[in-house]
């Protein structure tokens, strides 16, 4: 993928929406619930201290992680859809 974010943002691919519920049932596409897990596909550098470096960012590439439900910018690249975050909008990493 021909995206490198800035800062401290990273790009994550959203995991699919369920489509069938616990029950059984399936779901309409308009009412599927929007995820809030997906995996890191890239890192920026990071904030810039009061020094000019770069702070530590929280994740890596491949990480699974949970982020804000409304959090983000939804962009196509190349056909496939992902979202730009702050690494602030990242909640957690799943183990």
């Amino acid at each position: 993928m021909n995206l490198k974010p800035l800062g401290d943002r990273v790009i994550v691919k959203a995991d699919e929406a369920e489509a069938v519920t616990a029950s059984g049932l399936y779901l309409a596409k308009d009412t599927k619930e929007k995820p809030q897990t997906g995996t890191v596909l890239a890192v920026g550098p990071g904030k810039l201290d009061k020094h000019g470096q770069p702070l530590p960012m929280p994740v890596k590439e491949g990480d699974r992680v949970v982020f804000g439900k409304y959090g983000g910018t939804e962009i196509t690249v190349e056909g496939q859809d992902v979202l730009i975050l702050r690494a602030d909008d990242l909640y957690a990493i799943l183990g």
